[in-house]
């Protein structure tokens, strides 16, 4: 059931009068309040809007550029005004801020409740918070959208996974949000203590942060004994909570009322057409404190539908995140993605889900380890059978090897899927 049926299942046609609407809304924020963004916009105002493709006009704006404003070069708000602020989970280089208003936290709540009604929550829910509530704006996200749709929230953060596991039984926990990589970890501790998942009230799991696989979504469904959903959103664009599949899995629905969004060709800039992959552009529709025209987020997706989902909501779905355009990998001339290496080492019984590229220079020539774990009886024959699909999609031979679980090294936020040394 929509968390507010009128916006999320509105009539397309009025849909667009909304966006053009608050589109025009941004860009008079930006022209009142901020002359450093202005100049950034090339002499485009809201008087150039006449339509929403007239958005196209205008220029991009990029990670790097935020980077340069940093810290609040780009807020269109007095400092004043602002409620919170949260920051790029980056470790290096100069972090992204988000300063938001008092506005900008509702519209978050508004939004994230949105994403856990989509995931089948309702009043009567538990909600387990594995998420920082730091910087990183995972933990925060997840408490407004509980918050504001009334379940009770077991705000616990990262690690200590067998406190996890023990409030999951003993609270009575019926849902959980992660990052995606984390159930692994949870699965593993589990079987250590002979926790039975199947034996609690846990029904609902909501991850993101990560590119994960379907293969990996359904080990963890499988495991867990819960339905997964996976739910998108970055610290630029007002934190977690932009988008989330619903029920029938068929996309990644978007906030259509509070987003813009573009599909382009990473390389030239250029629009593509629905069900295309390329780039996704984002231009916020309803944030005070850091608005964005045109940002371009390094997230490879494609525009699935504009049609009503079974669900009945009406705004566009796109594929689930196949990647960013830095994460691809370049080897031997061949162009690959980490998340189509774990969809073929998930398709195999007894992989464990936990795995690593390794990339090196050896005498001038690309060189690939892959690291995988597995928990079966039959090590050698998995490694046959693996390398074998690897040939079929790369090309070019690989060096596997294959641990016993618990080999690589547990972080304790993202995954290292890719450790790249060529540069050495």
């Amino acid at each position: 059931m929509p968390f507010m049926p009128e916006a999320e299942t509105m009539p397309r046609a009025q849909l667009k009068e909304v966006q053009l609407e608050r589109l025009v809304k941004t860009l008079t924020h930006i022209e009142k309040n901020n002359p450093f963004y202005l100049k950034h916009l090339k002499g485009l105002t809201a008087k150039d809007i006449k339509s929403l493709e007239d958005i196209q006009k205008f220029p991009f704006l990029t990670k790097e550029d935020l980077r340069k404003g940093y810290p609040f070069k780009w807020a269109c708000t007095p400092q004043r005004a602002f409620a919170r602020m949260h920051m790029s989970s980056g470790t290096t280089g100069t972090p992204v801020i988000n300063p938001m208003t008092a506005a900008d936290v509702r519209q978050w709540g508004e939004i994230m409740a949105r994403c856990l009604a989509a995931a089948g929550l309702t009043p009567d829910d538990i909600l387990q918070i594995t998420p920082s509530f730091g910087l990183f704006n995972g933990g925060f996200g997840f408490h407004y959208g509980a918050e504001r749709l009334g379940a009770m929230i077991i705000p616990i953060g990262p690690g200590r996974s067998e406190l996890q596991l023990k409030f999951i039984k003993e609270l009575g926990t019926t849902a959980i949000a992660g990052i995606a990589s984390y159930p692994l970890r949870l699965i593993e501790v589990a079987k250590k203590i002979g926790f039975d998942f199947h034996q609690t009230k846990l029904r609902v799991g909501i991850f993101g942060a990560e590119v994960w696989s379907d293969e990996m979504r359904q080990k963890i469904e499988r495991e867990m004994g819960i339905t997964t959903f996976d739910i998108i959103g970055m610290t630029e664009t007002g934190g977690v909570g932009l988008g989330i599949d619903c029920e029938y899995k068929n996309g990644i629905h978007v906030w259509e009322d509070h987003y813009l969004i573009e599909i382009i060709d990473p390389k030239t800039g250029e629009l593509l057409p629905d069900g295309q992959e390329g780039e996704m552009v984002i231009t916020t529709l309803t944030r005070e404190g850091l608005p964005l025209i045109r940002y371009r987020t390094g997230d490879i997706t494609a525009i699935l539908s504009r049609e009503t989902c079974k669900c009945g909501r009406t705004m566009l779905r796109i594929k689930r995140i196949k990647g960013r355009t830095d994460d691809m990998i370049v080897i031997k001339g061949v162009n690959f993605y980490p998340k189509q290496i774990e969809s073929l080492i998930m398709g195999l019984e007894g992989a464990y889900g936990q795995y690593q590229i390794v990339l090196k220079k050896i005498e001038g020539k690309d060189y690939m380890l892959l690291q995988v774990e597995y928990e079966g009886e039959r090590p050698e024959e998995f490694k046959e059978r693996l390398h074998k699909k690897i040939y079929d999609f790369l090309g070019f031979n690989v060096d596997i090897e294959i641990l016993p679980v618990g080999s690589l090294p547990r972080q304790p936020g993202k995954a290292v899927r890719v450790i790249d040394e060529r540069s050495k």
